[in-house]
Order: structure tokens, then C-alpha cells, then sequence
């Protein structure tokens, strides 16, 4: 956008290119997190064993295997963003994840091909993580970049509109699914449907990336970026902390449907239907975590909600436990998304504004793909196997209060970086 524009032109252009960057953050974020709703077929179409705890056990420790490409995908793409623009490198991550989810869909099963199926199928859970661990940080820059004054935080914000509305479309399409389909037919080719669902929009979602406005201002200088190890080690490990509770409870959320029926016993359809409370609550959790940002600063929007959920988390998984019922198992996954993205919108900012534009996507990139990979990416086998070993229930509210404490003494130490209001 030009400085130059009308203001009722620019306006109009702004708001183009924030659809653009949300309707492509929801189908990067429909493919990555589909899985997770779809974890017991996947396990038994690619890791069959005698024991269904076993085979769920590998499917989720697959989905963990995403999260280790994150920071090199956040590394690689991060730099090249700071380099050449947000726009190639938002393209580049749109190719990169349709030609994964792409794979995933076509790849047969262990039964038709044996070893090679878990051993493609994982092959290509790392691609999907190199590419979403490369888009946050250019996708983040540029809602910050293209925000109005005073709008920043709501604009980044929107990472967990689009979030929110991914987990939605997910888990409407599992819904509608398991309503036509039997298990026998869900197990050998139902949980695909996801996966080519999303393969139809690829073609909206890269005419929205190519042409979304440049945000990164032309360098004076050409010196090159700096490399991630010049970035202040202390920005980077108090980053990586404060989103620590968040990305766990973020995947005991989305664990939930699995933590209903195997956990629970519940239907699918009941733990769908709390993965579609899920998504609404990120949505509004998102929206009014980014306007609390705005309001009163980063630093009580990121504080209190998090020390809540520490509070709140044991409490209310304690109410789920004794009452097993599919209202309980809504609400509690409600409040935990909730509380996750009302703390969101305030950490990506704070973190975006730590690191100067040149190194901007680079930086968050990797610090939000780090801590997610180090917390976020074992959080499903750590609870699956937590509850298998010690049949607690209250297994995933005790890691969320673990990664809430060290969120808290993170954000503790991290400086207020809201602009000053102008005159």
C-alpha cells in the first residue's frame, strides 16, 4: 500500500490483505491440525498393532514428529522472508504444505504397501512442519506491519481467528463424516476426506498469497541479516517460556476429542462436537485478547489470563472426570481454548516487538516454532501415555499447570513493548 493512497483506498486494500492472510492461514492451519482430530484411524491404517492403545500411542507420536521440522522450517523460510519480502515467503509455505497434504492423502495404507507406509506418511508430517514452522513468523510480521496505529495487537490476533476457524472446519467435516460413514469405512478411507477437503481450496489460496501487498520496507543497508544466533539469547528464551501454556494447552484442546472417547468413552461425535467449542473460543478468545493488548498493554494480557488457567485448569478437569458427560467435556475444552488465545494475542505481539523488522519474521518464527516444538509437539503422547501408565484422568490439566508456571515466570521477566500513545 502506497503512502500516497486515499484513505478510504488504503483502508480498502488493508482489508483485503488481512481476508488474504487469514483465509490462507486457516487452510495451512485445517492441514496441519486435521490430524489430530483423526489420530485413532490414522494410527490403525499406519501403525497396526495387537493393542489399540498402542497403535493410538505411535499415531499421536507422529503427530508430534511435525513439530521437529518447525524450527528449521522457522530458520530457513524466516530468513528468507527478512531477506526478500513476506509475500515470496508466504507463497513458498503454501506450496510447500499442498504438496504435503497432498501426500498424505494419497498414501496407502500400511496393509497395502507395509513398512513404507509409516515411514512416507512420517516423511511427509515433516514437510507439513518445515512449512507451518516457515509461515508464522512472515504471516505475524505482516499483520504487524499492515496494522493501523494502536491495532496492533488485534491484527496478530487474528493468527487465532484463523486458527479457530481451521479447528472448526476440521471438526464440521469429521461431524458430517461420522454421520454417513460406519467405522469400518472411516478406518480405510473416511479420515482422507479431511486432507483432500482442503486440497480443493489450494488453488483460492494461492491466487489470495500472490497477491498480497509487500509489508517489509526496502533496506538502506546491504549489510545482510544478522544470523539467529546474534539475536539476544534473553528475548529468545523468555519468548519461548511465555508461550510454553499456551502451546501445551493448545494441544490438550485438540486433544480433546481423542481424550473423550478413549479417556471418557464418550462418542466421536461428542469429542467433534467439543473440537467445534474449540474453535469458536479460540475465535473470540482471539479477538478479545488482541483488543486487551491494544487497551491496557501486552504485558496484563499475556499475565492474567495464563495465571487463570493455572488456577482454573486441575478444578475443572476434576468436574470432567466425575461427570463424563459430552456438555462437561464442551465446556472444559471452551475454557481452555479461551483462556489460551485471550493470552495469545499479547505474547506473539510482545515477541514480534522485541525484534527489529530486518529480523523480525526470523525471530518469532523461531522462537514460537522452538517453544511449540519443545512444549507442544510431546504434549499428545506425553498425556496419552501419562494416562495409560497411571489411569488419571486429570493427567493433561497437571501438564497444563506445569507449562502455565513456566509461561508465568517468563512473562514475569519480560519488558512492557506496547508503542507510547501519540499526541
Amino acid at each position: 500500500m502506497s503512502r500516497s493512497d486515499p484513505p478510504h483506498t488504503a483502508a480498502t486494500r488493508r482489508r483485503r490483505a488481512i481476508g488474504a492472510a487469514v483465509a490462507c492461514n486457516v487452510l495451512e492451519f485445517f492441514d496441519f491440525v486435521a490430524y489430530a482430530f483423526f489420530a485413532a484411524q490414522i494410527g490403525r491404517a499406519f501403525f497396526p498393532t495387537r493393542e489399540e492403545g498402542a497403535s493410538l500411542l505411535l499415531s499421536v507420536a507422529v503427530f508430534g514428529v511435525g513439530f521437529v521440522a518447525r524450527p528449521v522450517g522457522s530458520v530457513v523460510i524466516g530468513r528468507f522472508a527478512d531477506r526478500s519480502g513476506r509475500r515470496p515467503a508466504l507463497y513458498l509455505t503454501a506450496v510447500l504444505m499442498t504438496c504435503a497434504t497432498l501426500g498424505l492423502a494419497l498414501t496407502p495404507a500400511y496393509a497395502a504397501i507395509g513398512v513404507a507406509a509409516p515411514i512416507v506418511f512420517t516423511a511427509l508430517r515433516l514437510l507439513q512442519g518445515f512449512a507451518l514452522g516457515g509461515d508464522i513468523g512472515p504471516s505475524t510480521a505482516f499483520l504487524l506491519e499492515i496494522a493501523p496505529p494502536g491495532r496492533r495487537a488485534s491484527y496478530v490476533a487474528l493468527q487465532f481467528v484463523s486458527q479457530g476457524l481451521a479447528g472448526m472446519l476440521a471438526a464440521a467435516i469429521g461431524l458430517a463424516l461420522f454421520q454417513v460413514l460406519d467405522a469400518a469405512a472411516m478406518d480405510a478411507w473416511g479420515w482422507r476426506v479431511p486432507f483432500a477437503c482442503g486440497l480443493l481450496l489450494v488453488p483460492v489460496a494461492l491466487y489470495l498469497r500472490i497477491g498480497m501487498p509487500e509489508t517489509l520496507a526496502p533496506s538502506s543497508s546491504a549489510a545482510p541479516v544478522p544470523v539467529p544466533v546474534r539475536w539476544r539469547a534473553g528475548h529468545v528464551i523468555l519468548g519461548i517460556g511465555a508461550i510454553a501454556g499456551g502451546t501445551v494447552a493448545t494441544y490438550v484442546a485438540s486433544y480433546m476429542a481423542t481424550y473423550g472417547t478413549t479417556v471418557l468413552h464418550l462418542s466421536a461425535v461428542s469429542g467433534l462436537h467439543a473440537a467445534l467449542a474449540v474453535g469458536f473460543a479460540t475465535i473470540a478468545g482471539g479477538i478479545g485478547g488482541g483488543w486487551l493488548a491494544d487497551r491496557f498493554g501486552r504485558w496484563p494480557a499475556m499475565f492474567w489470563p495464563r495465571l487463570a488457567m493455572a488456577l482454573a485448569v486441575v478444578p475443572v478437569f476434576m468436574v470432567l472426570a466425575s461427570r463424563r458427560d459430552p456438555a462437561t467435556l464442551l465446556a472444559v475444552a471452551a475454557a481452555l481454548a479461551f483462556l489460551t488465545a485471550l493470552n495469545g494475542g499479547g505474547v506473539l505481539t510482545a515477541i514480534c516487538e522485541l525484534f527489529p523488522s530486518r529480523q523480525r519474521a526470523a525471530g518469532l518464527a523461531f522462537v514460537y516454532s522452538a517453544g511449540v516444538s519443545l512444549f507442544g509437539g510431546a504434549t499428545q503422547f506425553l498425556v496419552t501415555w501419562l494416562i495409560g501408565a497411571t489411569g488419571d484422568p486429570l493427567a493433561p490439566a497437571w501438564c497444563v499447570v506445569a507449562a502455565s508456571l513456566v509461561s508465568i515466570a517468563a512473562i514475569l521477566r519480560m519488558p512492557e513493548t506496547r508503542p507510547a500513545p501519540t499526541a
